[in-house]
């Protein structure tokens, strides 16, 4: 199928590129306090080169639909960590695919034992839960399941890592190679003992950039175990072991206001500088010259156009 796409502007063949769609974990939420990080729940949008992923279908996933209506390949592959809510509710939502009835949306699921996501999905989109199933868009559905653990090979060439998480009814983690850079999702992990985890350590080894969930504070933590979900300082641990070049952290808490956040990315730097927490419609250039996400000292609402800056990171 085809991969018909051109790299973002100004981004080089062998750029490897992340955009923050969707931040927040467990439920979206909205309001000036979440102005500054963001309220839509997980989608991230990867470019290798020309050549397009989409990573979960959280309510940012409409975000990213609305800010490329004419440059999505005619064959988009979404891949999930998982199929919790947080995860595919926004699929439906992401418009410019599911309209378009000369578009293919290809799922690939890893944390079922190898079925596919295409039984839970239909289970979900359907009446009572849903007006109408997946069925009834005018676009096609085609769903790959496979285990965390195997790689994924496409068509085209392109290989994409994966590992099996800890979280309840698993979630992957995946590792993009591009351009002679490496870039790694882990999120809706929870950190087992001992940490960091030996073969979670070597699949992120040496990476420039890893995504981890950093959900729960340290004093939160420990009301919230077996949650499935971590903290940036196990993220942090976990970086330097596996001598991960830069840290951005993702699945923020819903009640984690930007107050909240921008004392945790302050904590966080003190820790490791070029670090940050993920910001909505962030992008990332992968194994760039860095330059860190700049902390907002006032409480203000940024003005237009703030948070699509593009934050360069080693």
């Amino acid at each position: 199928m085809s991969h018909d796409l051109v790299p973002l502007p100004g981004a080089a063949t062998d750029d490897l590129v992340l955009k923050f769609w969707g931040v927040r974990g467990s439920t979206p939420v909205s309001g000036p306090q979440y102005a500054e990080f963001g309220g839509c729940t997980p989608c991230l949008e990867v470019r290798c080169g020309g050549r397009l992923f989409v990573v979960d279908a959280g309510s940012g996933i409409y975000n990213l639909g609305q800010n490329n209506r004419t440059d999505l390949p005619s064959n988009v592959d979404l891949l999930f960590s998982h199929l919790h809510l947080d995860h595919t509710a926004g699929l439906p939502f992401f418009k410019p695919a599911v309209l378009d009835s000369t578009r293919t949306i290809t799922t690939y699921c890893g944390n079922l034992g190898g079925e596919s996501a295409g039984p839970a999905l239909d289970r979900l989109f359907s009446p009572p839960l849903f007006p109408i199933g997946l069925a009834d868009f005018p676009c096609s559905f085609a769903h790959r399941g496979f285990e965390a653990g195997q790689p994924l090979v496409f068509e085209d060439g392109s290989r994409v890592e994966t590992i099996l998480l800890n979280h309840p009814q698993g979630s992957v983690g995946y590792r993009f190679e591009h351009g002679g850079k490496s870039l790694c999702l882990i999120s809706d992990i929870e950190h087992r003992d001992p940490w960091p985890d030996p073969a979670l350590a070597e699949f992120v080894a040496g990476a420039d950039l890893m995504v981890y969930d950093g959900m729960f504070t340290d004093c939160e933590y420990p009301t919230c175990r077996g949650w499935g979900h971590s903290t940036w300082q196990k993220g942090v641990e976990l970086a330097r072991e596996a001598g991960v070049k830069t840290l951005g952290i993702i699945h923020l808490h819903p009640a984690h206001s930007d107050t909240v956040l921008r004392e945790m990315e302050a904590d966080l730097q003190a820790e490791m500088p070029n670090a940050f927490i993920a910001r909505e419609s962030q992008t990332v250039v992968v194994g760039a010259e860095q330059r860190a996400a700049p902390r907002k000292t006032g409480a203000r609402r940024p003005v237009a156009g703030e948070l699509r800056r593009r934050i360069r990171v080693a």
